[in-house]
């Protein structure tokens, strides 16, 4: 299958992604391992001596990112990953790549980020504790808000395909670093062949504890699994959720419990989880009011902005500059904050919408 290209699909000196740009935006999908600079990758590489051909940019890239040659699947996307976690070798890197991550989103004039990182793809390499990594996250993060003005809160993010133990030492240790930055809790990983079952009575217990629920469902595999994230899970969002379209009634009970859906065009194109671009189903999902957002999932590995994603929505899935300025309220109404923080987020992006 042909690998999508943002670049030929969108004019990034065109009027419409200028414009884009300009405006104030909220990424509520973005994970921290998928958001790592190339150049800081090379950098690492040669310092460390990972045994990757990283003499140059060009040669990394093929390892980290989806290029033009690579097949749109799921396997291909998810080995980049195996990778990138050779890169997590140290504290300094831990921080510089988070700090990085949110001056990228910065830069694209995103307002409001939920980063979602998950600790054991961090703490692994070198033997790390769970505690360290979130520590290390939650500082850098702290550190950018404070340069940078943009809004961050962190989701930590465990695997449904890793062991139920790996994701109760993850949510402890979450809970005990009692970092006000952490503001949810996500179910990620294979979908085929690994149920989220095993998961429920901790993710009860991280609702339970007063952090936002999300769940990757119906990306890699049906409809059903948003059916579950949703009745059986306790789901507040769900992450992807294109194969919705799939089930007229699953897409009937997250509309009639306006669970709202991460959408990420350009990861869903590259996983293959969507076929074709002109199969994209955002359109059809907003016309049938279903509460979607945009969002960017991995733009580093994806090669993507927000700026371009939201560009991509306008020019080639049919949406509206101001279904696209709906679509951005969505995901302020969406963000996992306190309602007097979420009601004041909800507020600034009305105002500043109007404006643009």
């Amino acid at each position: 299958m042909r690998m999508f290209s943002m670049g030929q699909a969108i004019d990034r000196s065109g009027a419409a992604w200028r414009q884009i740009h300009a405006w104030p935006k909220i990424d509520l999908h973005r994970h921290l391992e998928g958001a790592l600079r190339l150049s800081t990758l090379a950098e690492i590489a040669r310092e460390y001596q990972i045994p990757l051909p990283a003499n140059s940019l060009e040669a990394l890239r093929p390892h980290v990112q989806m290029v033009d040659t690579d097949e749109a699947n799921f396997g291909v996307f998810l080995s980049k990953f195996g990778a990138l976690r050779q890169f997590f070798r140290s504290r300094e890197i831990v921080r510089r790549v988070t700090m990085e991550a949110i001056e990228d989103a910065a830069a694209d004039n995103v307002k409001y980020l939920e980063l979602r990182f998950t600790p054991n793809a961090l703490a692994r390499y070198n033997g790390y504790s769970f505690d360290q990594v979130i520590e290390w996250v939650c500082d850098a993060t702290a550190q950018a808000q404070s340069k940078l003005g943009t809004h961050v809160r962190l989701i930590v993010s465990v695997n449904r395909h890793e062991s139920l133990a790996i994701a109760e030492r993850t949510l402890a240790a979450a809970l005990d670093m009692g970092c006000d930055t952490i503001a949810g809790i996500d179910l990620a990983g294979l979908e085929v062949g690994h149920s989220a079952d095993p998961f429920q009575s901790l993710f009860r217990q991280a609702h339970a504890a007063g952090l936002g629920v999300t769940i990757h469902a119906g990306e890699w595999d049906g409809p059903k699994n948003i059916h579950d994230a949703v009745t059986r899970m306790g789901a507040d969002r769900i992450g992807h959720g294109v194969r919705i379209v799939e089930s007229r009634r699953v897409l009937d009970l997250v509309r009639e419990r306006g669970v709202p859906l991460e959408i990420c065009p350009t990861s869903n194109l590259q996983t293959g989880a969507v076929h074709r671009l002109e199969e994209y189903p955002l359109a059809v999902l907003v016309a049938e009011g279903i509460c979607a957002t945009i969002n960017t999932d991995d733009p580093s590995l994806s090669g993507i902005t927000l700026t371009d994603e939201l560009t991509l929505a306008y020019t080639a899935l049919g949406l509206s500059m101001e279904t696209l300025k709906t679509v951005t309220r969505n995901a302020a109404q969406a963000a996992f904050l306190p309602d007097a923080e979420r009601a004041a987020l909800v507020e600034q992006f009305d105002t500043a919408l109007c404006t643009v």
